[in-house]
């Protein structure tokens, strides 16, 4: 049997067919899209048909390419980037462009929600979250207050990856795991915070489709779709999830011991629990996953972007850039650069931007210029595992995905940073599989009291890590990188006291 996975990101959409039975990706299929242009500073949206556009195109590909044999497919695994607001009205219709997670343009509504509550404290007591500019509900209050007649002809409320299940199978619902990163989920108890959306508005409670288990399958592929795609009328849509929750079930990442890493544009941790890890300072956030427990996250927006600003502003190529951080030495000969060129999530600093400090007529050279990019990139995102371990999480292996994770120099530097084991797996298409995997999940298990099939089985049938990649931390490197961390989170804090960042 053969199950399609569809990664819809904030560049582009991917599918991949996957091969229950020998676990090969047999197809797949790609197509991009781009941002809105011509916003107003810290606006980022999209038009929601881009993304169904993009979902269609992506699995014509993968149909063409598996010809006859497409009669296979028994199910669908949709990944999404998370915290997107999608309004609809009445006619199931969007009543503007989605605002992205990347838009940061709701930190008055984020301020006002949390003193409305006691501060962030009180909205953590609340929901285990800290009400942050990414998330979803801030959006709604952006709405209500600045397009009140977008507001009024709002019917419902879907997340990006709820739509395009919506699209696919004509039903709408949320579950447990990208809900978490709208704000208003308790995620102890898994319920909608009637606290929160009472004070957001009272409609909200009619605008959110039905809540519910991860585990199960969401409906049935349209039959017009099954039609239109020779498809059987029989493929199972399953419940999906964010981007980061469908990375954890595509790394493996679906019981305590393992952490992942996204190098990407953005970067991300994520570690799964058993139990809710809410954390008082809201810095990791505590969401569910995907295989209904916990997903522990922290996320940096500035990893891929700073590297690709270096590459560029010096022309070179990745292997250009690749020797130029190879070459220098740890810790840049004293340079170091705090990140935050599109602000930051972790630490919470939306209008942060980035700093050289150290420079000198001795130091200031291209390759050390790229060292600092690549350090203070992956510094950054072992801060959120400093949190980690301090919340009591100690991984055993860290799993590493991402363009960044193709660079072997980079392996090892993350590899000190974190002071712990890392590696990458086989495939690159993390968030992909995972869709593919749950949708086996699903289908196997549907209908049943009983599990038949767990997704520590078939993670260990269809997860493959690669070996060759594997890193381990030197003891000398990793107590200086931990140094340098001290000293990168002092100048962030010491810089934005003042209102210096």
């Amino acid at each position: 049997m053969f199950y399609l996975g569809i990664d819809s990101g904030t560049q582009s959409t991917k599918a991949i067919v996957l091969d229950l039975e020998t676990g090969a990706i047999l197809a797949s299929g790609h197509q991009s899209y781009d941002l809105i242009e011509g916003l107003p500073a810290g606006h980022l949206e999209q038009h929601p048909q881009s993304w169904i556009a993009a979902v269609e195109g992506s699995i014509t590909q993968c149909l063409e390419k598996l010809g006859v044999d497409r009669g296979k497919i028994r199910g669908i695994g949709v990944s999404g980037q998370q915290h997107g607001l999608v309004a609809l009205d009445a006619a199931d219709q969007p009543v503007r462009p989605a605002k992205l997670w990347c838009d940061t343009s709701t930190q008055a509504q984020c301020a006002e929600i949390a003193h409305e509550f006691g501060g962030q404290p009180g909205v953590i007591a609340l929901a285990g979250n800290a009400m942050l500019p990414g998330y979803t509900i801030p959006k709604v209050l952006w709405m209500k207050q600045n397009e009140p007649e977008n507001f009024a002809k709002t019917v419902s409320i879907l997340l990006p990856h709820d739509y395009i299940n919506f699209w696919l199978s004509g039903v709408k619902r949320m579950e447990y795991g990208d809900a978490s990163g709208m704000g208003i989920l308790n995620v102890n108890t898994r319920q909608w915070c009637r606290e929160l959306i009472d004070y957001i508005d009272p409609r909200v409670h009619e605008m959110l489709p039905e809540l519910g288990s991860s585990r199960v399958v969401h409906g049935r592929l349209r039959p017009e779709l099954a039609a239109k795609w020779g498809l059987s009328d029989d493929v199972v849509i399953s419940a999906g999830g964010g981007d980061n929750m469908m990375g954890a079930i595509g790394t493996g990442n679906i019981k305590p011991g393992v952490i992942t890493a996204s190098f990407g544009t953005s970067g991300t941790l994520y570690g799964v629990a058993g139990s809710p890890v809410v954390d008082g300072q809201g810095e990791v956030a505590a969401f569910c996953d995907s295989t209904d427990q916990w997903l522990p996250l922290v996320c940096t927006m500035n990893v891929t972007v700073v590297t690709e600003q270096v590459r560029e502003m010096f022309g070179w190529d990745l292997g250009q850039l690749e020797a130029a951080v190879g070459s220098a030495k740890q810790g840049a000969d004293g340079v170091m650069f705090l990140p935050y060129l599109n602000g930051e999530r972790t630490p919470n600093l939306p209008n942060g931007s980035g700093v050289m400090h150290g420079l000198r007529t001795t130091n200031m050279t291209p390759e050390n210029l790229a060292r600092a990019a690549v350090e203070g990139a992956t510094l950054g995102l072992a801060y959120g595992l400093k949190r980690f371990r301090d919340l009591g999480m100690d991984p055993s292996e860290i799993r590493l995905t991402g363009g960044g994770s193709k660079s072997a120099v980079w392996r090892q530097i993350a590899a000190d940073c974190f002071d712990a084991e890392v590696v990458t797996l086989s495939t690159s298409e993390g968030a992909a599989l995972g869709g593919a995997i749950q949708a086996a999940y699903a289908r196997a298990n549907e209908g049943g009291q009983e599990e038949k099939v767990s997704y520590e089985t078939l993670c260990g049938q269809l997860v493959a890590l690669d070996e060759t990649t594997r890193c381990y931390p030197d003891a000398e490197r990793a107590a200086r990188y931990a140094e340098q961390l001290e000293r990168q989170m002092e100048l962030t804090g010491r810089l934005n006291q003042v209102g210096w960042l």
